[in-house]
């Protein structure tokens, strides 16, 4: 399952950028920080929501609004397209919900050899024992 934030929740910001780019950097604002606010977003349920902001509590802030930043190439746009990208990633993982464990029983005739190589360290053990004097 792959989820798609719309892009009408996405709020854009363009920053200056460290990195790349000589002089260019300098003058343009090519890094991206990417927010979209997780608590009033249309497009999850409750439970996803609180699904949501429980997995990612570290890249959301105390409003409920997730950030992600792209600043790993010179353009803006590809910045833009990087930062979608990253963030309906972390979206989809954080609303996976693993298929639950089955608790399984070891086999009968496991545990019957488990307690026959007991026995047998056991009477290996109690052979090496220096005989009781008093009997």
């Amino acid at each position: 399952m792959s989820f798609q934030i719309p892009e009408d929740e996405l709020r854009f910001r363009a920053v200056r950028a460290s990195g790349p780019g000589g002089q260019h950097v300098n003058k343009t604002s090519t890094k991206i920080d990417l927010s979209w606010d997780v608590g009033h977003s249309g497009s999850l349920s409750d439970a996803e929501k609180r699904r949501v902001i429980e997995k990612l509590a570290n890249r959301i802030d105390a409003q409920g609004v997730l950030h992600v930043t792209s600043g790993g190439r010179r353009s803006q746009l590809q910045n833009r397209e990087a930062a979608i990208r990253r963030a309906d990633e972390l979206v989809t993982k954080a609303l996976h919900v693993p298929k639950p464990r089955k608790p399984t029983r070891p086999p009968k005739k496991a545990k019957e050899d488990r307690l026959a190589a007991k026995k047998k360290r056991s009477a290996l053990k109690e052979q090496r024992k220096r005989p009781d004097p008093s009997e």
